[in-house]
């Protein structure tokens, strides 16, 4: 019986859960558990010239708990259901244009750097988290392996830049300030929404669920639609 997979999983989850106590004692975005600990499991893969899709297929069952993780996000929710069940309109037509507006850039950015084919349709997912984004990909013809990398970059981009950018604009309720960060960087952003304050995260969390799950139900509609557009 191979060591391979005990390896692996044992090695994964103590670079995590140690870069996550380091994190908290030095909050610097380079030493985040997806930057640091991403970076150095690449450097041992890359000096044990261990190939990817053997690492991934031994630690394949880490990836299936995005989505109780996902659902878990839904603590929030209950604990502020009062501030969503009064803003519920704003927050519903808040996550249909943050979709749009990840659409409309996709098409875009093919149109400008001529991306094409399935780096194009990679794309379009980006701003929804991992277990919705795979499962839109697939219908939208895009690659399960290049969505989920973008899907950590746009997230990565949302957590050093997110709360910068919006510290420009004048949005002074705590929803319209919570919004965007689940909208369009999921997890990440979620997870910067929750420091800013509860209700933040509450709303950030929601708009994260509705977009992930809207995203998903209209993937078969948008895939041929969308595949006209991009080149």
């Amino acid at each position: 019986m191979s060591l391979l997979p005990l390896i692996f999983l044992l090695l994964t989850l103590v670079l995590f859960y140690a870069n996550q106590a380091l994190h908290r004692r030095h909050p610097h975005f380079l030493l985040t558990p997806a930057i640091c600990t991403s970076a150095i499991l690449i450097a041992t893969l890359a000096l044990t010239s261990t190939p990817f899709a053997t690492y991934f297929g031994e630690t394949q069952w880490l990836s299936w708990l995005l989505g109780p993780a996902t659902v878990a996000f839904a603590l929030p929710l209950y604990q502020e259901r009062k501030l969503i069940r009064k803003h519920w309109l704003a927050l519903s037509l808040g996550s249909l244009a943050g979709i749009a507006a990840s659409l409309l850039a996709t098409v875009l950015l093919d149109h400008v750097l001529g991306l094409h084919g399935s780096m194009a349709r990679s794309l379009l997912a980006r701003s929804v988290s991992t277990p919705f984004a795979l499962e839109a990909s697939r219908h939208m013809g895009g690659s399960s392996q290049l969505t989920g990398v973008f899907v950590i970059i746009t997230g990565l981009f949302g957590l050093l830049l997110g709360r910068p950018l919006l510290q420009l604009l004048p949005l002074r309720m705590r929803i319209a300030r919570g919004a965007p960060y689940g909208a369009a960087a999921h997890a990440f952003g979620l997870s910067v929404a929750r420091k800013v304050g509860g209700e933040e995260g509450a709303v950030a969390s929601l708009t994260m669920i509705f977009s992930g799950i809207v995203t998903v139900l209209l993937s078969p509609l948008l895939g041929p639609l969308l595949g006209r557009l991009l080149g």
